[in-house]
C-alpha cells in the first residue's frame, strides 16, 4: 500500500508509520519535526549514516544504546574519542558495530565543530519548504537536487557517510522537507 492508511485510532498516516509500534511514535512525534540545534542534527546525521544498508527500525530499537555509547551525541565528547573508545564501541552490542560508520561518527563530530556558523546553519541552507506534496509513497524521492547539494557541502566540510540519499533522509527526518503524504494527519503540522 502506498497511500495514507487509517490507523486504529482513526488517524491517517504514511503507510510506513503503522508498520511497528516504534514507527507510530516516530512518525507522529518526531519525523519531519524541525530540528534546528547542532547536537540534534549531529545525532540524526549519525543515526542516518548508521542506518545505511539497514532497516530504520533497527536504528530506532538501538537508539538509546547509541545515545549511551556516543555520550548523548555531545559533539565535543565524541570528537575526543580515541582508539580505546573505538574498541569499546566495536564491542558494544547495543549499537551497530561497523568500524567505518563508527569512524565516520567520530570524524563527523570533529568536522561539525569546525563548521563556520555551526552545523544547523550549514544544513538549514538546504531546506525546501516548497517541495512537492506527495500523494503516495511513489511520489517521495530518494534524492533531490537539494540533497545532492547538501551532501556535496557536507563532504566539502569533511563529513563522511553523507551521500545524497542519507542527506535526503536527514532532510526528511529533521523537517527541511515535509514528506508526510497529503492525506497524513501530520502533513503540515510543523510549518
Amino acid at each position: 500500500m502506498n497511500t495514507a492508511v487509517i490507523g486504529e485510532d482513526g488517524l491517517a498516516r504514511c503507510p510506513w508509520g503503522l508498520s511497528a509500534p516504534e514507527y507510530v511514535a516516530y512518525h507522529d512525534e518526531e519525523w519531519g519535526r524541525p530540528v534546528r540545534d547542532d547536537q540534534g542534527l549531529y545525532e540524526r546525521l549519525c543515526l542516518e549514516a548508521f542506518q545505511s544498508g539497514l532497516s530504520w527500525i533497527t536504528i530506532l530499537r538501538k537508539r538509546e544504546g547509541f545515545r549511551a555509547a556516543f555520550a548523548g551525541f555531545d559533539m565535543e565528547k565524541v570528537a575526543a574519542f580515541d582508539e580505546d573508545d573505538v574498541a569499546r564501541l566495536m564491542a558494544d552490542a547495543s549499537i551497530v558495530r561497523n568500524r567505518a560508520k563508527i569512524d565516520a561518527a567520530i570524524g563527523n563530530a570533529r568536522a561539525a565543530l569546525e563548521v563556520p556558523g555551526g552545523l544547523a546553519e550549514l544544513i538549514w541552507k538546504f531546506a525546501d519548504p516548497d517541495a512537492p506534496v506527495p500523494e503516495t509513497t511513489d511520489d517521495v524521492p530518494a534524492t533531490t537536487p537539494g540533497s545532492k547539494a547538501l551532501s556535496k557541502e557536507l563532504k566539502r566540510n569533511g563529513f563522511r557517510f553523507v551521500g545524497p540519499t542519507t542527506a535526503y533522509a536527514l532532510m526528511q527526518a529533521c523537517g527541511l522537507v515535509d514528506d508526510h503524504l497529503a492525506a497524513c494527519h501530520r502533513r503540515g503540522a510543523y510549518t
